[in-house]
């Protein structure tokens, strides 16, 4: 199918950088999000990316430009899903918010659209199966920054057509992305890992094994990661770990997956990471500094 209009449903975070990634794919895109306030900050997000490229040299003012005007904005969910091609939700990760979605959806969306939600661990056959129209319905999970990061992981239900798991692929190549197709079980295959890797190295910090910041050298130096697991954790969001964790915990019945209590007191206070300009980092324009004041 050719894609020509892609509509990305909620403007935080993960949102912004997907609509990013669509508009300079090349196809029209419209953002939606019920708050003003929300599609202001996701789009001063993307303009934000967008001027660092050009102060770098990597960008140019023409390609932003001829980016931006891709890029549309709405408040009004019929009139951003109207004769679109693909649409992407991005909302929190709450069960109930993504059902409601996916069941207007149905009803508003073209009956050719793929629907595809970009959900990191809630499982895709229960927001799926809402609708009468499972087989369209997939699992995008990028990953943040989505400008930057390669991976797309494709997350295929039961009752996914082969026809939309092959369209999803086709998507993320003219993105610029490498796909994985896998299994629509808890966790999938990157946030089971991942976030496992990082309870435990929250454990080590809590336990005062080493600094957040040797602790990240260590798995980057030791084992290659781009990235240690505590500054991954924070750009992530503290809370998106908190909730994949409990949700690994209830769907394998296994108390080993629950959050460290840290991580539990880090979310309580509101330092959920760099979204918030402290985790278990203190985050600034100029980077990042170990924290002196982590909570016990």
């Amino acid at each position: 199918m050719h894609v020509r209009t892609v509509t990305v449903i909620g403007a935080g975070t993960m949102g912004s950088g997907i609509a990013q990634v669509c508009a300079q794919s090349g196809w029209e895109t419209r953002l939606f999000d019920a708050f003003p306030e929300s599609l202001e900050k996701g789009m001063n997000n993307i303009n934000h990316f967008w001027d660092k490229g050009i102060s770098k040299g990597k960008t140019s003012l023409e390609e932003k430009e001829k980016w931006s005007s891709n890029l549309k904005l709405y408040t009004n969910l019929n009139k951003a899903v109207e004769d679109t091609d693909l649409v992407i939700e991005a909302v929190p990760e709450i069960m109930k918010l993504k059902k409601e979605i996916f069941v207007k959806l149905e009803k508003i969306a073209p009956k050719h659209a793929i629907l595809a939600t970009n959900t990191s661990s809630l499982p895709i056959s229960s927001i799926a199966n809402v609708t009468t129209c499972p087989e369209r319905i997939i699992g995008m999970h990028f990953f943040n920054p989505v400008p930057i990061m390669k991976l797309l992981e494709l997350v295929k239900h039961d009752k996914c057509s082969e026809e939309t798991i092959s369209f999803a692929q086709s998507i993320g190549k003219v993105m610029g992305k490498e796909t994985i197709v896998v299994k629509d079980v808890p966790g999938f295959a990157t946030s089971r890992l991942g976030v496992v890797l990082g309870n435990e190295a929250i454990r080590m910090l809590s336990e005062g094994v080493a600094s957040a910041s040797d602790i990240d050298l260590a798995m980057k130096l030791g084992y290659k990661h781009p990235m240690g697991p505590l500054e991954l954790s924070d750009l992530v969001g503290l809370d998106v770990r908190k909730d994949i964790l409990n949700s690994l915990a209830d769907a394998f019945d296994d108390e080993s997956y629950r959050p460290h209590q840290l991580l539990n007191k880090l979310v309580s206070e509101g330092s959920l990471g760099k979204k918030t300009n402290k985790g278990i980092y203190n985050w600034s324009d100029s980077g990042k500094t170990e924290r002196t004041d982590l909570p016990e």
